[in-house]
């Protein structure tokens, strides 16, 4: 024989018939409820402002993510005293001694795949320039960066043209002999 199940309406008679569990239920459920606002109140102030950012020069795309720290710059897990090419760390470096004042009180980690090395340095640069401004929301360091160079904030958007069938190069067509 199969059990027959209970409605709503037949357990709410049933309890009913009791206050005092009414009551008890109650008082659970309002020392539930004051507990909520505590555990949220200390999630937000250990919570730590982190800003994501991306970049793209060429094939190269950058992400970076900066918070509060001590002023170290990580890029691909190496710090930026690694890179040997000096045109590539004076390039990268260029945000920075824009934003001089920021810098050291910030950690900066970015990730960057894709593209040659130029493209990844300029993909990175731009990352960390437009990380620095959206964490700092300050209007006169964007101003700043926009007038020393605008592909500081604003993607470089320009790709390499794929190779075509019948020619050697993107836009070149193979000769034609007649012979």
């Amino acid at each position: 024989m199969a059990k027959r199940k209970t409605t709503k309406e037949e357990l709410e008679s049933k309890s009913g018939s009791n206050p005092e569990l009414e009551q008890e239920n109650a008082v659970e459920s309002v020392s539930q409820d004051n507990a909520a606002p505590e555990k949220e109140a200390k999630k937000k102030k250990t919570s730590r402002k982190q800003v994501l950012v991306s970049a793209r020069r060429k094939m190269a795309i950058a992400r970076a993510s900066i918070k509060p720290g001590k002023g170290r710059i990580s890029i691909n897990k190496l710090s930026l005293t690694a890179i040997e090419n000096p045109y590539v760390k004076t390039l990268i470096q260029e945000p920075l001694k824009i934003a001089n004042d920021y810098v050291s009180q910030v950690d900066i980690d970015v990730i960057v795949k894709g593209g040659g090395q130029m493209g990844q340095a300029q993909a990175v640069r731009s990352a960390i320039a437009k990380a620095l401004v959206a964490f700092t929301k300050d209007s006169q360091l964007k101003k700043e960066m926009l007038a020393y160079d605008r592909f500081m904030l604003v993607d470089d958007v320009r790709q390499v043209e794929p190779k075509k069938f019948k020619g050697r190069k993107a836009r070149a067509r193979f000769q034609k002999s007649y012979r």
